[in-house]
């Protein structure tokens, strides 16, 4: 029988862990061979104290951990159901990172609905690794008491939105009702808790267009709040908002989690995205006329220079014009790995300086939205 060795003890050629004690932090690593499961081990092993399995072995850990790394093939239909046999445990550790070996919608989708609060390619540097592990935010916003409940408000509505995605990706039929009722429950969240934690929250957890769409939902209900707008009208905000970018599913990650600038032909690509989502929703029970007009034209600008249909003026209604200003800031402020943070000041500066293309009383409208709340 082949051991690996690691500083907390080993990992057995057979899947099985022996666990050895220490102040550090316990990280669990589930992997479907030997090979992944050395590799992860490998490079925790220096900050954690690391206890591994393969996932056709029986599950032997016994404490629960910080947090659990799984690697694994998500289209392989054994591993996923060796996963949902350890969802008992899985709920239990507050971090569960997934290293997909093929960053598809479908596998993204997959890893969310087995309880996963970070999904990163399996190609996934040390470094990066680490940072996902020990992330500075973890502490801050645990003093406030409310990490738990946070955290679940977002997974909640990360796996609605992953449901969305698998549903386009294999033109299933799309939970309507359920995706609303998760914009319900985020609106319920931000009026409780307020903006900033949700957008903290959601940038430790989540990253690309998931994390994009639970801060656009967030920041326009928000936005709705704070001009006090009525039920119905917060219903259809953040009903639009959760399913603005659906057609996003079209685009192949490579081009929507491509660092730095696309080219033309990616750019082309990327503006598909809101006819491509009007086209899949609009023969779906329950979608408004004001929804459909949201997902299809959150990109016009006043001036005419938006995508699709360049409308101007007044042929763009109010529920697109603020979730025009809420999409344009939530795309400034996203946490994304090859670039820093920009401050909600600076972003909102720049929706000022957007002259002609956005609502400018609007704009005036959500600088405590963008600033303060």
């Amino acid at each position: 029988m082949q051991h690996v060795r690691t500083r907390s003890g080993y990992v057995n050629g057979d899947g099985g862990i022996r666990e050895a004690g220490t102040a550090r932090p316990f990280l669990h690593v589930l992997a479907d061979t030997s090979d992944k499961l050395a590799g992860v081990c490998s490079i925790l092993e220096d900050k954690f104290t690391v206890a591994g399995e393969r996932l056709d072995a029986d599950s032997k850990l016994s404490q629960t951990p910080a947090a659990i790394v799984i690697r694994a093939e998500l289209r392989d239909l054994d591993n996923i159901a060796a996963i949902k046999k350890r969802a008992g445990k899985l709920a239990k550790a507050r971090k569960r990172i997934f290293l997909l070996e093929h960053a598809s919608h479908v596998c993204i989708s997959q890893a969310y609905a087995l309880g996963a609060t970070l999904v990163l390619p399996s190609t996934v540097g040390r470094t990066r690794l680490l940072a996902a592990l020990t992330d500075p935010a973890d502490g801050a916003s645990a003093s406030s008491g409310d990490t738990p409940q946070s955290d679940r408000a977002v997974e909640t509505a990360a796996t609605t939105i992953a449901s969305m995605f698998t549903a386009v990706t294999l033109g299933q039929p799309l939970d309507v009702d359920g995706t609303k009722e998760a914009g319900r429950q985020i609106a319920d969240h931000i009026t409780q808790h307020g903006l900033t934690e949700w957008l903290m929250t959601v940038r430790r957890h989540h990253e690309g267009t998931y994390q994009h769409c639970l801060l656009v939902t967030g920041i326009t209900v928000d936005f709705g709040l704070s001009l006090g707008v009525g039920r119905a009208d917060l219903e259809r905000l953040y009903s639009a908002a959760m399913f603005h970018d659906i057609g996003k599913a079209r685009i192949p990650l490579a081009i929507l989690d491509k660092p730095g600038r696309l080219d033309a032909a990616e750019r082309a690509q990327i503006e598909t995205h809101p006819s491509a989502g009007y086209e899949f929703l609009k023969d779906h029970h329950g979608i408004s006329p004001e929804i459909l007009d949201a997902v299809r034209h959150h990109h016009e600008y006043l001036d005419g220079s938006g995508y699709p249909d360049a409308l101007c003026g007044e042929s763009i209604g109010d529920i697109v014009r603020i979730l025009t200003i809420s999409d344009i800031f939530a795309a400034l402020i996203e946490h994304r790995h090859y670039k820093p943070t920009m401050p909600r000041a600076e972003a909102y500066n720049i929706l000022c300086g957007m002259n002609g293309k956005l609502e400018k009383a609007l704009v005036r409208s959500f600088k405590p939205v963008a600033l303060t709340r």
